[in-house]
Order: C-alpha cells, then sequence, then structure tokens
C-alpha cells in the first residue's frame, strides 16, 4: 500500500513532484477545478443564506474517480493545490466529493503549500502539512457568488433590452468603463498647434542642440508661440541678434541615482512581458506556468520560477542571500549594496506570505538553459532573472549637465547681472556607473524619453558657433488607447481585479467582442459601448472603480478572517436585486441601445437613426410607426455609431452594386442591409458578413453561391414536393419541418424511409414555434390595425 496520495492542478506539477517524493507517494492531478456552480438560475440562493449548489465538472469527473480509486490504496491524503484562494477551493471541493463519496475512511487529510517547485520546497511543506482554510474558501466561494449574481441577473437583462449573447461580469465591466472613457476621450479631443524654436550649435567641433525657454526674460509655456509666422519671425530676429554665436550663460552639473525596480510580481511581470516581449497577458501567465511547473533539464524535471500569481515583492532570505553572493561572483563586490534591498509593496492587501516572481535558483542562469527551453520560455525566463539580479545590485549613477545659453553677451562683473533674456538651453547626461543598469532596465509606457546627448565641455562665458535657428511645429496629441500593459497597470492602481484575474479579465473583453486590440491597443466595439452606456446609466454604483475596489477589500478581509462573506453578500445582493428588477420594468429597447438621431432625409423627408441590432450596428431611415416601411443598412468596416454623420448614413443607401450574372443568367447584386452585407441572386439572399461589399468581385460571389448551395443540399434529406414538408440536418440530427413547426425524427426512424403521412402526424403533434406565433400575431394585428383603418376611412368618405 502506497503511504500517501498527494494531489495538484495538473500533470506537468505532478510529474515534477513524484520524482522529488519517491516511491513512498503517489501523485495525481485533478486537471484544475473539480466542481462548480450549477450553470442555471438558482445556484446561488440569497433566500437560504447564500446557499451554493455544485456540480462535479463533467470534463474533470473522471480524474475525480481516478483519485477516489486511488486513496483506496493510500494511507494519507495531501492536497498540494496552489497557494492562493482557487488553490485552497480546489482542495476544499475535491475534498467535500471524496467525503459524498465516502471514499476518505477516516484517512487523515492535510494541505500543503509551496511557492516554487524544488526538492527542497517541497520536501520542507510535506513536512509542515496544516488543515484546509477555512478563510480562504470561504473569499473564494463569495467571490463565485458575486460573480455568478451579476452575470445570471445582468446578462438577461441585457438579452432583452440590446440583443442575445451579451454578458456583464462584475470585474470586466469596470474594465470595459475604462477603455470605452478614454475612447471618448481620445473623440473629443481637440488637437492644437504650437512651436519651439531649436538652435544647431557647435563647441569644439562638437554639435549640439538647444531650446529656446524664455524670450526676454520670460519663460515660454507650451502655447507661447503659437503659429508659422510668429514662429519664423522669432527665428529672424534672434538670428540677427545672435550674430553667429550663442554665449554660454551658465552651467549646471548634478549628479543623481537610479535606483533599480523591485523583483516583479504578477502584474508587472505582465506589463513587462507585453512591453520588451510583445506578449498578451495570457501568453505571459501560460509560459509562466511552463516554467513554475517544472522543465525538463538533463534527466530531471526543475520549477524554474517561484509561482506567479503574486502580489508580493517579497524575497525570501535565502533567496536574498544567493543572490548577494551570485552578485559578488559575477559582477564584483562593487556592484553589491551595503544592505540587502527591500522594496514596500504597492498593491492594496498584498499576500505578504507569499513571494515575488523570481527564479528558484540564481545558479541557473539562462544561457545555460537555453538549449532546454523554447525559445517563448527562454525570453520570459531571461526577464525574470535579469529583473530579479537587477533588483539587488547597486544604484546607476548619471552626470547631468544643463547649459543656459544667451543669444547676446551678458555683462559680467564677478556675477552675471545682465543679458539678453534671450535663453536656449541644452541638456545631456552620460552614465557614469551602470551599476543594476548593467543587467536590466525596465520599460515604461507613453513616455517619451529625451534622447541622452554627450555635450561638448562648455564653461560660463564662453562662446559657442551658432549654425542656424530652426521652428519646429508640434501639435498636442490625445490620450493614448490602453495597451494591455497599461490597462493592467491602471486596474492595479484602481484596486480592480487581483493577480489571478487581470488576464482573464482581458480575454473575456476580446471573447465577448467588447473590445479589439488594434496595433496592440484597445478600441471599444460598437456594442462594447453601447452595454457600457447602459451598464454606467442604469447600473452605475455596481461598475464604479471605487466600489469595485472596495468589494476586492471585502473578499481580501474575508480571506484574513476579519470579515464574515455573508453579511457582505447581503450587502451587495438586496439592492442590486432591486434595482435589476426596476430597471427591467423602467428601461425600454429603444432607450437601452441608445439610439442615435443623425437627422432628416432631404429625399424622404424621414428621420434618420443608428442602432444595434442583433447582427451589428445599422442605419435606418424612418420609424416603425411609417404607413411605409422603414429602410435599413448596415454599417462598413471602420465605421462607428458614435462618429457616423448623416452623410456618410444616407451614403449606404446608394451602395447596390451589379456584379454580373449566374450561369443561368439571372442578375447578382450586392447591398448592405439591416443585418449586413449581403448579395442577392434569383431572388435569393446570402449572408457576405466578412466580406467587404465595396470590393467583392464577380468571381467571389459566385463561389459563395456555389458554396451555399452545396451546404443547402448537404442539408436537405427529403423534400414532399405536395406540400411544404421537408427533412433536414440540424446542429442536432434530422428533424421535420413545415416552416412553423420543428420535429425531431425518431431515433429508431431512417430520415428517408419516412412517408408524407408519418411525416404529417409528428408535425401536427409538435408545438408552433414561439418565432412563428409572434409573427402570426403580429400580422394578425397589422390585418386588425388595417381594416379598421379602411372601415374609419370609409365612414368619413360616407359622412362627406
Amino acid at each position: 500500500m502506497s503511504k500517501s496520495l498527494v494531489i495538484v492542478e495538473s500533470p506537468a506539477k505532478a510529474k515534477t513532484i513524484k520524482k522529488y517524493l519517491g516511491k513512498d507517494f503517489e501523485v495525481l492531478a485533478s486537471y484544475g477545478h473539480v466542481r462548480d456552480l450549477i450553470p442555471k438560475e438558482g445556484a446561488v440562493d440569497p433566500k437560504h443564506g447564500f446557499a451554493m449548489k455544485y456540480q462535479v465538472i463533467e470534463k474533470n469527473n473522471r480524474h475525480v474517480n481516478a483519485i477516489a480509486k486511488a486513496l483506496k490504496k493510500a494511507n494519507f491524503l495531501f492536497l498540494a493545490t496552489d497557494p492562493d484562494r482557487e488553490g485552497e477551493a480546489i482542495s476544499w471541493h475535491l475534498l467535500e466529493l471524496l467525503k459524498e463519496q465516502g471514499a476518505l475512511e477516516d484517512k487523515p487529510v492535510k494541505r500543503v503549500v509551496f511557492h516554487e517547485i524544488t526538492r527542497q520546497a517541497v520536501s520542507e511543506a510535506i513536512a509542515h502539512p496544516r488543515d484546509i482554510s477555512v478563510d480562504l474558501v470561504n473569499a473564494q466561494q463569495a467571490r463565485r457568488a458575486l460573480d455568478y449574481l451579476v452575470g445570471f441577473n445582468l446578462s438577461p437583462l441585457l438579452w432583452k433590452k440590446i440583443r442575445r449573447g451579451l454578458s456583464a461580469g462584475r470585474v470586466q465591466s469596470p474594465a470595459l468603463r475604462l477603455i470605452c472613457e478614454r475612447e471618448k476621450e481620445i473623440e473629443e479631443f481637440k488637437k492644437r498647434e504650437y512651436w519651439t524654436l531649436e538652435a544647431d550649435s557647435e563647441a569644439d567641433q562638437v554639435a549640439f542642440v538647444a531650446k529656446l525657454t524664455h524670450l526676454e526674460g520670460k519663460k515660454l509655456e507650451q502655447f507661447s508661440i503659437e503659429n508659422k509666422d510668429q514662429a519664423q519671425s522669432l527665428v529672424e530676429q534672434l538670428t540677427r541678434a545672435a550674430e553667429n554665436k550663442l554665449h554660454v550663460l551658465k552651467v549646471e552639473r548634478k549628479q543623481r541615482r537610479r535606483n533599480p525596480a523591485s523583483p516583479f510580481i504578477t502584474s508587472t511581470l505582465q506589463q513587462e512581458a507585453s512591453r520588451k516581449l510583445g506578449y498578451t497577458t495570457k501568453r505571459t501567465m501560460t509560459i509562466a506556468q511552463q516554467l513554475y511547473e517544472g522543465i525538463e533539464i538533463g534527466t530531471e524535471s526543475v520549477g524554474l520560477i517561484t509561482y506567479m500569481r503574486t502580489d508580493s515583492v517579497n524575497l525570501a532570505h535565502e533567496a536574498m542571500d544567493e543572490l548577494r553572493n551570485f552578485i559578488v561572483e559575477r559582477f564584483g563586490k562593487t556592484n553589491l549594496p551595503a544592505e540587502p534591498r527591500v522594496f514596500k509593496t504597492r498593491a492594496k492587501n498584498a499576500q505578504e506570505a507569499h513571494e515575488a516572481v523570481r527564479p528558484t535558483s540564481v545558479y541557473r542562469i539562462p544561457e545555460g538553459l537555453e538549449s532546454y527551453l523554447k525559445p517563448e520560455q527562454f525570453k520570459l525566463y531571461q526577464l525574470i532573472w535579469n529583473r530579479t539580479v537587477a533588483c539587488q545590485m547597486i544604484h546607476a549613477t548619471i552626470n547631468t549637465v544643463a547649459v543656459d545659453l544667451d543669444v547676446q553677451r551678458p555683462v559680467i562683473k564677478g556675477v552675471i547681472s545682465k543679458g539678453s533674456g534671450n535663453l536656449f538651453r541644452a541638456t545631456g547626461a552620460t552614465i557614469v556607473d551602470p551599476g543594476f543598469m548593467a543587467v536590466y532596465q525596465e520599460g515604461q509606457d507613453e513616455v517619451k524619453e529625451e534622447e541622452q546627448r554627450t555635450l561638448p565641455l562648455m564653461k560660463e562665458g564662453d562662446i559657442v558657433k551658432l549654425l542656424q535657428i530652426r521652428p519646429e511645429q508640434h501639435f498636442t496629441e490625445p490620450p493614448p488607447r490602453y495597451t494591455e500593459a497599461s490597462l493592467v497597470r491602471i486596474l492595479e492602481e484602481f484596486g480592480i481585479g487581483r493577480p489571478s484575474t487581470y488576464a482573464a479579465i482581458i480575454s473575456t473583453l476580446q471573447q465577448r467582442n467588447y473590445a479589439v486590440l488594434e496595433n496592440k491597443r484597445f478600441q471599444p466595439t460598437d456594442v462594447g459601448r453601447v452595454v457600457n452606456r447602459f451598464l454606467t446609466e442604469h447600473f452605475n454604483p455596481y461598475v464604479d472603480y471605487d466600489f469595485t475596489a472596495r468589494l476586492e477589500d471585502n473578499l481580501d478581509a474575508i480571506s484574513r478572517a476579519e470579515k464574515d462573506w455573508i453579511p457582505i453578500l447581503e450587502e451587495f445582493w438586496e439592492p442590486f436585486f432591486m434595482r435589476v428588477q426596476e430597471k427591467e420594468q423602467s428601461v425600454s429597447r429603444e432607450e437601452a441601445i441608445q439610439v442615435r438621431e443623425l437627422g432628416i432625409d432631404s429625399k424622404s423627408g424621414r428621420p434618420i437613426s443608428v442602432r444595434m441590432g442583433r447582427y451589428g450596428p445599422y442605419v435606418q431611415i424612418g420609424s416603425k410607426d411609417d404607413e411605409e416601411k422603414p429602410r435599413f443598412a448596415g454599417l462598413r468596416l471602420g465605421q462607428k455609431m458614435d462618429t457616423i454623420t448623416s452623410e456618410e448614413a444616407i451614403a449606404l443607401f446608394e451602395l447596390p452594386r451589379d456584379l454580373g450574372v449566374t450561369a443561368e443568367g439571372k442578375l447578382i447584386s450586392v447591398n448592405i442591409g439591416r443585418f449586413g452585407p449581403y448579395v442577392k441572386y434569383d431572388n435569393k439572399y446570402l449572408s457576405i458578413r466578412g466580406e467587404d461589399p465595396y470590393t467583392i468581385t464577380l468571381a467571389r460571389a459566385l463561389d459563395l453561391i456555389e458554396e451555399k448551395n452545396q451546404a443547402d443540399a448537404s442539408r436537405v434529406i427529403k423534400v414532399f414536393p405536395e406540400s411544404n414538408i421537408q427533412i433536414l440536418n440540424g446542429r442536432y440530427g434530422p428533424y421535420i419541418t413545415d416552416g412553423e413547426r420543428n420535429v425531431r425524427v425518431p431515433k429508431d426512424q431512417a430520415p428517408k424511409d419516412l412517408s408524407l403521412e408519418q411525416v404529417q402526424t409528428l408535425i401536427s403533434e409538435a408545438p408552433i414555434r414561439k418565432q412563428s406565433r409572434r409573427k402570426a400575431e403580429t400580422l394578425g394585428d397589422k390585418v386588425l390595425v388595417k381594416k379598421q383603418a379602411h372601415r374609419v376611412s370609409t365612414q368619413k368618405k360616407a359622412k362627406g
């Protein structure tokens, strides 16, 4: 009988740990979460203490059964899932399932935690087990309950008011709000022109550039020189006054220190990997997981980095000692500070028991591991290794110099008393001692660092040669769109989400088509903006940044046993549910989809509007109350609901293009309708979403028509010409339809062998589809309205 059974999440982790623990241990993987809330209403019951109904995750059921079977041969169970709330919850859920199955048989169960997968860390964890933390489990359950309550109440409301398939998340919605608000800032931005004057100069045959900072004794502001004429006039005035030379008025030299950045936490790792390697947050976390769980190096699997989901910048004493020894050996004692560097965690409620992301051993030098790693693994490991080493090295020493140059020679009597007041300034910097910068420099977002120039040696009173004064035109720029790195940074600053959620937030926004990455920067889609406006207008407290951050703080407090989870859920649920109920009744669909009026069509005199539809945004001319049916046209690729003009909208209706004819001589044309672009042929319509209707060729249209004909042919199993009944291949198997009723073909019958009488019997027993019933009712209402209108008109004529 095996002495102990150890459970981890992944098979890679299991493989590594098995090698460390040896033959007295069996190590199995749960393959992540083993159970979750039932995916339907009632999974969380607020009326009964927020009771949560769980079910086994189907794909992992066989792994749970394998664990239960292996437990029969073991006398001890160790739960060794990841050292965070999610890991704690996985262990708790697995334990609950094993209890339900009666698989424990009073065998002892303990929780073990390690932040790195090394032989020493794993052995120490097994030697010092603990019980499952109820507080961590409650914090995770509270988070899961909150996410469920928001999703299962707001998402159906979005389906009713906007369109099906939409979702609202407790944390993703504030992230979407950030992206949408930044886009609005960009659209409302008014660029402004300004000019600067630069002097190309030379001293001791070394060229340098100086910038005009003072004019007639006054410091220049950004918009002091507003146009070309003003700039050119000043160029001429200063050039005449200077007479091809500038006078050194003041030389200011300083020495400054630059300290290294802290070791990586989850968010900074994601940001730097995005800046320097171009990795998405999801890709970064996937590669980091591989490095953490173990890489085959020779005959052994080795965990190369510590746990990658952390918000702590702490380093273990052993790691710190090893780093300091390595720095002395590799870079010399002069590059080692007198005392170890201790960094302060910026993140709210950081789990200080965790460590920063670091190599499990600094002596595993990246270059020595390159042959064992995939290129993307090597790059990320090298990034982590470099940052960790640099954080314990001495500061960089930088000499800076600023030289003020006057257009006219100042009068000097012991001190500088007077000059022209027209000053140019040249700046430069030289690195005296690179210190940590020899290993690593932190990247920056949205910062345009000035070129680090080395200036020629100058002293007060020197005269330098002026080659020319140049006017430079500039325009103010709107705030930049968020990159993955800058979005993670702002989420962290607001306290929205936690280390384990950043990648999921970003992936969800893209999967839901709420935002897209264009040139590595986030742009909200039309549907993303519609959802955001609906939520901010009607559920503002719940997408408020401070509210979301406070809720995260409460979850952290639960994990520290400072608060109980049930009162926090109660405080959230009651006002939230009441607001959902109230908005369901009070907000119309027209209001929810935020119809934007563009003006009046000059030809028809009917209103032009743009709105969100089932298949995307579209322009509408007219209204549903008009006697004449409204006209519809989908937006072109790149057009936005918030920015399209009435002229651009009207142009959409002028599209119809005749492409040619089919082999049978039937005309083929292309247009854009309410549901997007389409091809019309032989009185049939074929959606061509994804194609550009303005450039699609006849050849491409014919290919699409042929594909459609082949798909239709394979879909039809049998047709009954004497009726409108068909047997078709559907998503869930063959079925019978007459256009209003659908019914599955019985499993014990072959679809092709069914007779007309059999299919008529089956159809007669099937209910009319809801959509068809509504359509019939609507048509009936319209007929009734027309009859009433005709009756009124006849009566008026009779009276007349």
